[in-house]
């Protein structure tokens, strides 16, 4: 199981020029930084539950939700460390995707089913086992950069099933399209991250969206003080009017970077996985993991993509950026390639 812990960063070294992480620049905007700054005099005080109260009116009001069907997280990735605590018996787990929820779930000794979508990775809900109480996907997909349909997303709701849909590149997508975040579905919980775009991954910063019984069960026996006060402040700030306007104009950038970058790798003659959605690319070439390391003699951090169930060694992930590195990245391809 060690593959499915392996992560972007894992590729990341120092001075080199970063395409394996998915966080969206080094650090977040300067007015955050400066909300943040202005919360540490905080510090000396217990998180208060009255800014927890706060940020999940904000997250709610943002989503059209009410505040009892959103929990803070510290980051995504701990609502699917939460995830054992609904008891599934089996959980099917769509890949190729992002592995920690399947992680979380077998070490918590519950039994995985693997759904592996062959190309172009497309959900098909016949090679879902009727059995699985549970379903975990992500949507877009990391890293096949593939958005699936909400109607189709949905599909999969069963009787004694919940399903679980991984949105933590939702506010990257160009008005959110295929969302399930704003509908309320007594066996839907939606997983959102604030990392990503707002260059917060060291931070850890997330939150759910579910039922309430849902999220109550998904608590119980949560440590006290599960979520910092910095964390809750950047949830909250990243939350309101303004901040939601500037990740819809941030997302309608990552889309033009996207498909500029597309068409410079294909004019490489490398094969990239399209419709893309996300702020990532799903290439595909022979001797991949040879390219990545003569990319890393380079100076340019790629993501291998081996450990993705679902995908072979012929395959890296790179991260949506500006023109400026993708001069970089096309340079160094050019060579190596």
């Amino acid at each position: 199981m060690s593959l499915l812990r392996h992560h972007g960063d894992a590729d990341v070294g120092e001075g080199l020029v970063d395409f394996a992480v998915n966080v969206q620049g080094s650090a977040p905007p300067g007015w955050l930084r400066e909300r943040l700054a202005d919360a540490l005099t905080s510090l000396g005080a217990y998180p208060s539950a009255a800014a927890d109260v706060r940020a999940r009116e904000m997250v709610a009001r943002r989503h059209g939700r009410t505040p009892d069907e959103v929990l803070l997280l510290s980051g995504g990735a701990e609502g699917f460390a939460l995830l054992p605590r609904l008891g599934p018996e089996c959980a099917a787990v769509i890949h190729p995707s992002f592995t920690e929820p399947e992680l979380a779930l077998r070490e918590a000794g519950i039994a995985v089913e693997q759904v592996v979508l062959p190309p172009p990775f497309r959900l098909d809900l016949d090679l879902v086992p009727a059995r699985a109480d549970m379903v975990v996907l992500g949507n877009p997909t990391n890293p096949t950069s593939v958005l699936h349909d909400r109607e189709a997303v949905l599909s999969l709701r069963r009787q004694g099933r919940i399903v679980v849909v991984d949105e933590a590149f939702a506010d990257a997508v160009p008005a959110e399209a295929e969302s399930v975040a704003t509908t309320s579905f007594a066996d839907v919980l939606v997983l959102r991250s604030l990392t990503k775009t707002w260059a917060l991954a060291g931070l850890r910063c997330g939150y759910a969206l579910g039922h309430p019984d849902v999220l109550a069960r998904l608590t119980t026996g949560r440590a006290h003080w599960p979520v910092g006060s910095l964390q809750i402040e950047a949830i909250l700030a990243c939350s309101e009017p303004e901040a939601v306007r500037l990740a819809a104009e941030k997302a309608q950038t990552i889309s033009a970077d996207r498909e500029d970058m597309i068409r410079r790798l294909e004019g490489l003659g490398i094969a990239v996985h399209t419709p893309a959605h996300a702020p990532f690319l799903l290439l595909a070439m022979p001797d991949a993991d040879s390219v990545r390391l003569r990319l890393r003699a380079k100076g340019i951090a790629v993501r291998r993509c081996d450990t993705f169930p679902g995908l072979a060694p012929d395959h890296l992930r790179v991260a949506v950026r500006h023109a400026d590195q993708v001069d970089i990245l096309v340079d160094a391809l050019a060579d190596v390639l």
